[in-house]
């Protein structure tokens, strides 16, 4: 963590580099260097990852394994009972430098051992499909616990809002450059780059640390090269109210936003339909049509998250804080869902899901990654591993419950968006209380020099 930020300087003592990134945060002399490799960081895993996903979105069909989607999430929990405690028993022994080797290491061999896999011509997808699910969740998850172990967090409510914009314009130029390359090249050499580029990623982490490292006093650099204490991620959370916050708030924005998903899907299929008929003759009008309602609906999502990342969320921080913020995407999905209630179409929830999704991709990722800035370096790394991973997958699968009962009950979409509409005002809930919660952790941070508050 890097010593307690000094007040804020005036605008001539700023360096060219403070005042070009002024628009999207607000950094400090001495703060570029640390936040700029953060921030190619993320923008590089998240271009991988997209990579990866395009690749599997591949592979999986081409293995007639298309079903597997409706299980995955249950695979990937189960798979991640055993895999965060694993994770935490090598943070317990290693320094948060080894721990990123490591495991982001592990996770390019795996890479290569799938694509000799497939070369040697073996059936990869179903495989592939449930380990990028792992990979998403446990590598992303550390990365930002690794950013998060940076900064305190009156630097984090100014810096990570240019920490997000990386992981957004990864997003969004990982996604534009993966389709070119996989027709041209195919799966299996996407997947190879994609590695290289995970392979960067630790370059780039060792970079930011070393900056940070120049900004500290010998007793926090002597702190952060100790291993974590020993509690396991999952007994983390139970045991702090805090946490377990966090973790239900995942579970309830997951099912909320995943059902929302299905809903406009539905719409989209039922006015496919409504247009072109049902029969084979249809087909390809029906495709076309669910195609460019989706093209559209991904570029305008894409284009909104950027424009909210670059010019909206830091100055929502300084106005308003974390806590308040928090309540702005709950808010905006109760007054959708409220809508669906009577008179629901594609272009009304179209609307709606830009700026649900667009809020999710930036601002509330943004949010979401601040709650733990004020928690102790165990909870960053452990606890966040169990509830990015785990708890994010088990509202999947409750997701997955709640449109099975649906079916069962044989709702049309205002009774789903009703289910919605609880859920929310559940998420709003959680909301009120993280707040308070935050808000008590962070005024305690201010009087400790290296906080470790939530144990």
């Amino acid at each position: 963590m890097t010593s307690p930020a000094a007040p804020p300087p005036s605008q001539s003592s700023r360096g060219w580099i403070e005042r070009a990134l002024a628009p999207i945060a607000e950094v400090r002399p001495g703060e570029a260097a640390t936040a700029l490799l953060l921030t190619s960081t993320m923008f590089v895993l998240l271009g991988a990852y997209y990579m990866l996903k395009t690749a599997r979105e591949a592979l999986i069909l081409a293995d007639g394994g298309a079903e597997v989607k409706a299980y995955s999430s249950a695979g990937q929990a189960l798979l991640l009972l055993g895999l965060v405690p694993m994770f935490s028993a090598l943070a317990s022994r290693v320094d948060r430098m080894k721990l990123i080797r490591w495991v982001t290491l592990a996770f390019v061999v795996q890479i290569g051992l799938f694509i000799m896999a497939s070369a040697g011509g073996l059936r990869i997808g179903i495989p592939y499909f449930l380990w990028v699910g792992i990979f998403n969740t446990m590598v992303i998850a550390q990365f930002w616990a690794f950013a998060n172990d940076l900064y305190t967090p009156e630097q984090g409510k100014r810096l990570f809002p240019l920490v997000g914009l990386g992981s957004s314009l990864g997003a969004f130029v990982g996604s534009v450059q993966a389709a070119p390359l996989a027709r041209a090249f195919g799966p299996l050499p996407l997947m190879g780059i994609a590695g290289v580029l995970v392979s960067v990623c630790i370059g780039l982490a060792y970079g930011a640390n070393r900056a940070n490292r120049a900004t500290q006093t010998a007793a926090q650099k002597k702190v952060d090269d100790v291993p974590l204490g020993k509690d396991g991620a999952f007994s983390l959370v139970f045991g702090n109210r805090y946490l377990l916050l966090i973790g239900v708030l995942m579970v309830l924005l997951n099912v909320v936003n995943t059902s929302g998903e299905y809903l406009f899907g539905r719409l989209v299929t039922e006015e496919a339909v409504a247009r072109f008929g049902s029969d084979a003759a249809g087909h390809e009008a029906r495709e076309k049509f669910v195609g460019g309602v989706y093209g559209n609906l991904f570029s305008y999502v894409n284009f909104v998250g950027l424009f909210l990342q670059l010019f909206v969320v830091s100055r929502l921080f300084k106005w308003l804080g974390v806590e308040k913020s928090l309540y702005i995407h709950p808010i905006v999905a109760l007054l959708g869902y409220t809508f669906m209630l009577r008179t629901p179409s594609v272009q009304t929830v179209g609307l709606f899901k830009i700026a649900d999704n667009s809020i999710d991709y930036s601002l509330g990722n943004t949010t979401k990654q601040a709650l733990w800035l004020p928690t102790s370096r165990e909870a960053k790394y452990k606890a966040k591993q169990a509830v990015d991973s785990f708890f994010v997958r088990a509202g999947d699968v409750l997701q997955a419950g709640v449109v099975w009962a649906g079916h069962a009950a044989s709702f049309g979409i205002p009774a789903f968006a009703a289910v919605n509409v609880v859920l929310t005002l559940g998420w709003l809930a959680v909301v009120h209380s993280l707040g308070s919660e935050h808000a008590r952790l962070v005024a305690a941070s201010r009087t400790e020099p290296d906080p470790r508050a939530a144990r």
